[in-house]
């Protein structure tokens, strides 16, 4: 599970992400097993399963068929809702078109040397990339997932403590993004860090 989402009404929502597994594994999983056991995971009741990503091929080929598990998805068949990631403007273009997809996430790392390898770009490119997706999500009736990549920390020594997080945080909600994922993508959460934020 990736995310639990507090809400103002102190709702819980339960966010499942099978594509953050399934794009680290070696060997290309099949189309039509990720199609049946995504449909699987739509009849459990997540609120959200984070399925597929439009990103380059080249950068993570287990996701490049990400268009045809779409195709055999039955989102409607359930009340859970797809979010899918994308890295840059073109792939969210590309997401924005699908009516079944209710959420882009991006990936904004705190970390500049993480967030060049992941997206190939600066924090301020980012920033930019942030802003124009953000403009394409509410053009589409869309919503922007923010992940604050190296949320807790990063193994690179870019300079992180609670006030960088706070800051860019703020930065965000600053832009109407909603809903923001404090990610500890490399597990250096301690539980004091996590109760701080």
């Amino acid at each position: 599970m990736d995310l639990l989402r507090m809400t103002a009404t102190s709702d819980l929502s339960l966010v499942e992400c099978p594509r953050d597994a399934m794009q680290g594994w070696p060997h290309l999983i099949p189309t039509a097993q990720k199609i049946k056991y995504l449909n699987a995971l739509l009849n459990v009741g997540f609120d959200t399963l984070d399925f597929g990503s439009f990103v380059s091929p080249k950068a993570i080929p287990q996701m490049a068929d990400t268009k045809q598990v779409l195709a055999g998805l039955e989102p409607f068949a359930s009340n859970t809702k797809l979010l899918a990631i994308v890295a840059n403007v073109r792939g969210a273009e590309e997401a924005a078109v699908f009516e079944e997809i209710s959420y882009l996430g991006f990936p904004f790392s705190l970390s500049p040397t993480f967030q060049l390898r992941n997206t190939n770009s600066t924090l301020q490119e980012a920033v930019q990339r942030v802003e124009a997706i953000q403009e394409l999500c509410i053009k589409n009736k869309k919503e922007l997932v923010l992940y604050l990549s190296m949320g807790f920390g990063n193994p690179y020594g870019d300079p992180y403590n609670a006030d960088i997080l706070l800051h860019w945080a703020g930065e965000m909600v600053k832009k109407d993004i909603g809903i923001l994922s404090l990610a500890d993508t490399v597990g250096l959460a301690t539980p004091e860090q996590v109760g701080r934020a």
